[in-house]
């Protein structure tokens, strides 16, 4: 599944996955540590430790713990909803609409990836 003929270099997806990935790693505790700075480092390792510890074999190069596709589709929304959420209440308007478009934009370059990690059978239900 890796693409190895890109020479290492991101696709728009993966560019787009990993801008949303920073925001919802930088909004998620701004939103939080007023509250409790702890739950704001928990949301961190949570964010960032998830997914480098479980991944999808054939999605990437070095998996620690192997998850099927979509364990891996279901912690790129996590990071999804966290940017998402956590922008509107860390940041003024203008930044969360504009961090809202990426998500959504996000959403829709990532879809075909997802198509790859879980395919779906006949009965529209994800296979193996």
């Amino acid at each position: 599944m890796l693409d190895e003929d890109r020479g290492g270099r991101p696709d728009a997806a993966s560019a787009l996955r990993f801008l949303t990935e920073l925001i919802a790693w930088v909004a998620t505790p701004w939103a939080l540590a007023a509250h409790s700075v702890p739950l704001a480092v928990a949301a961190v390792l949570v964010l960032i430790g998830l997914p480098t510890v479980f991944a999808t074999p054939g999605d990437k190069r070095q998996v620690l713990v192997p998850v099927p596709g979509t364990v891996t589709i279901g912690l790129v929304v996590l990071q999804l909803v966290a940017a998402g959420v956590s922008a509107w209440l860390a940041w003024p308007t203008a930044v969360a609409v504009a961090v809202t478009g990426l998500v959504l934009l996000t959403v829709v370059t990532e879809l075909p990836r997802w198509r790859r990690l879980a395919p779906l059978g006949r009965d529209g239900r994800p296979v193996g």
